[in-house]
């Protein structure tokens, strides 16, 4: 057992208080500022602001757009994170044991992680397009009617979603097939041998001892996908209608397209809650490695 003097910590403690204070500055003034916004009411032509208290925050959550916005990123993080999670996990499984060709088919697999999201976006844009899309070729070859991918209300969101899930899935598969790797062999050999099958493997050895890494991939895609604007900008600009705006869009807007910075920060601190919320649901069961 290793033990640490009081010298051996305070000189820890001298190299990591810088990064502690940076970090802590960095993330604590943006915070702040953001939240002191929220309380003013800016006229940018007289050069003045009027503090208005929490009446930002009674308008926007009064605003149908704003609680639209929020529904819109509630359905997208959950269906992303589930399809992503579950996606990744089962390619990690299919990868587990080695095939001909398994390598390059892997490398394939991780691609599209590596583009940038607006290259992704500029790809699957082409793909929607109505009338010369990929995917309305394929439909109409089949006897179908082509699909409003990104013009329909009602189908717009899961096509982002889809671009999501594309995108993204690589990584869980990642962290998953690393994570699937550190099961001990010897304890799917001792299974076998009592008859468990491939499913009473999966149900009773796999997935209880990848639970928290199971737990870990849906964390992180649901803080990233709680962020989501880049997609949606490039796809479909929150339309049609708001039936794709998210509440990073829903700040954007009101910040940059209407000058509304005090409903914006009012907004951004909503956001900023909502994700502490999710953290402290995720981030404690982690911590106690308890999936």
């Amino acid at each position: 057992m290793i033990r640490t003097t009081y010298s051996d910590r305070s000189f820890f403690t001298v190299l990591v208080a810088p990064a502690v204070v940076v970090t802590a500055v960095l993330t604590l003034y943006p915070v702040l500022s953001v939240w002191n916004n929220s309380l003013f009411n800016f006229d940018y032509i007289a050069g003045t602001r009027e503090f208005v208290g929490l009446r930002n925050y009674r308008s926007i959550l009064t605003d149908g757009q704003f609680l639209q916005s929020v529904s819109n990123t509630v359905v997208f993080v959950i269906l992303a994170v589930v399809f992503e999670t579950g996606l990744g996990f089962a390619l990690a499984l299919l990868y587990f044991r080695p095939f001909r060709g398994s390598k390059t088919v892997a490398m394939m697999t991780m691609a599209p992680m590596m583009l940038s999201t607006m290259v992704v976006s500029a790809i699957w844009r082409t793909m929607f397009h109505f009338d010369i899309g990929l995917l309305n070729y394929l439909i109409e070859n089949l006897g179908l009617q082509p699909v409003r991918w990104l013009i329909d209300p009602d189908i717009a969101l899961f096509s982002v979603v889809l671009v999501d899930v594309w995108q993204w899935t690589p990584f869980a598969f990642i962290i998953l097939s690393a994570a699937l790797r550190t099961v001990p062999p010897e304890y799917l050999e001792a299974a076998r041998i009592d008859g468990s099958g491939n499913m009473g493997l999966l149900r009773h050895i796999i997935v209880p001892l990848m639970a928290t890494h199971l737990l870990t991939v849906a964390m992180l895609r649901t803080i990233d996908t709680f962020r989501l604007f880049s997609k949606v900008y490039a796809l479909t600009g929150g339309g049609p209608g708001n039936a794709t705006e998210t509440i990073s869009y829903f700040i954007y807007r009101e910040a940059f397209s209407f000058f509304n910075l005090g409903r914006a920060g009012a907004a951004s601190v909503v956001a900023f809650v909502l994700i502490a919320g999710v953290a402290a649901v995720y981030i404690p069961r982690l911590l106690k490695g308890d999936a």
